[in-house]
């Protein structure tokens, strides 16, 4: 069998020892230290922009500290992506409220402006006017945040951007993360930089991040001894995974250009096959590209599941794209706002393996299990 291709893998740039090293060296192995401080400040560069950084012990651990500080408890409702993974709605039920899944548009796959106004017009008539709205920039493509934005001003509801898959993609010019009262960050082992497992809060306000740090340390208060006024989570991020992120800082950039990079290789090679269309960027958009989706046209005999049955074949990792949250059992009581384009995008899409660290010959790879899928079944090579 040939060697195993992934989807998204770590990829390490060869500064990441030296913050660990100096870790260990100095004995700071703990949930502080220099480098939580020195990865802070360098998240905080990088997003250019006056946002105050929070490290964590992952995305989700932002998610739900977000909505605590906004005030989110039992009985509320929060305005959720429906396009999306788990873990953008699960905060929302541990605080006992109330998902409400908004439908995806067409041109970014992420949360419709049109039918978010809807669901917002239609909860206050009912006497329900939500807490808080989530919208995620999917696969690091970014959402329409310029009308998000203005329907969450407009009705004075707050943002948590989840830019887990997002960092260093921009919406006209800004950095995704930096629009919303408050966002996460991911730094899980397949995103496009890793701490291993680890997330960030991003909030414009002083006082959000300083409240994130003090639930995230158990919310423990001033004094000698132990005191605590408030239920408090155990969610800092450990100072030897700040310093594995303190290292990927260093090649971010580099990371987003390689898989922006895949993305190009991959359009380019596959353009030929009419049944294959792309996730692409918008006039207003910059992607990081982390991961390469495309959609399958099943009009002749090949679906997603074809390709993806024989890439699997070949030892070649993809995956579906998120199964909406309206669809997951877990949410199906949640009420939903929207046509049908998050359940097509689910039926018919597929991320590509997309990491940073792949060779030319694997995305030759990749690329070739596709056309032979498609020549297998009778269809004539397009254009070629």
């Amino acid at each position: 069998m040939q060697k195993k291709i992934w989807l998204s893998s770590p990829h390490m740039g060869g500064f990441e020892k030296e913050y660990v090293k100096e870790a260990f060296d100095t004995n700071w192995v703990s949930t502080l230290g220099p480098n939580v401080t020195g990865f802070e400040i360098d998240l905080k560069l990088y997003l250019n922009a006056d946002s105050n950084v929070a490290a964590l012990s992952s995305g989700t651990a932002a998610i739900h500290l977000a909505l605590i500080i906004l005030g989110v408890g039992p009985g509320d409702e929060v305005l959720c992506q429906s396009m999306t993974f788990s873990a953008s709605a699960n905060p929302i039920a541990y605080l006992g409220a109330t998902p409400i899944f908004i439908d995806s548009e067409s041109e970014t796959w992420n949360m419709s402006p049109e039918y978010l106004e809807k669901a917002i017009f239609d909860r206050i008539s009912q006497g329900k006017k939500p807490k808080a709205i989530i919208p995620v920039h999917l696969y690091g493509m970014p959402a329409k945040m310029g009308e998000i934005m203005r329907i969450a001003e407009k009705y004075h509801i707050g943002v948590i951007e989840d830019a887990a898959e997002a960092l260093g993609s921009r919406y006209k010019g800004q950095n995704c993360g930096t629009f919303g009262e408050m966002a996460c960050l991911s730094f899980n082992g397949n995103k496009i930089i890793t701490t291993s497992g680890g997330g960030a809060l991003v909030a414009k306000q002083q006082e959000h991040s300083d409240k994130a740090v003090f639930l995230a340390t158990q919310a423990r208060d001033e004094a000698p001894h132990y005191e605590h006024t408030h239920i408090g989570y155990n969610y800092r991020m450990s100072n030897i995974c700040a310093g594995i992120g303190r290292g990927q800082m260093l090649v971010l950039d580099k990371h987003v250009d390689k898989r922006r990079s895949n993305f190009e290789f991959y359009k380019k090679s596959l353009a030929h096959i009419s049944e294959i269309s792309f996730l692409e960027e918008t006039k207003d958009s910059f992607s990081n590209c982390w991961l390469s989706c495309i959609m399958v046209n099943p009009k002749n005999g090949v679906s997603r599941e074809t390709i993806r049955l024989a890439l699997l074949e070949d030892n070649i990792e993809t995956r579906p794209l998120w199964k909406p949250m309206h669809m997951q059992p877990v949410f199906k009581d949640a009420p939903y706002y929207g046509a049908n384009v998050s359940e097509q995008l689910f039926e018919n899409g597929l991320c590509l393996p997309s990491g940073s660290n792949l060779s030319q010959e694997e995305l030759d790879r990749v690329v070739n299990g596709i056309v032979n899928v498609f020549e297998n079944n009778g269809v004539k090579k397009v254009g070629l």
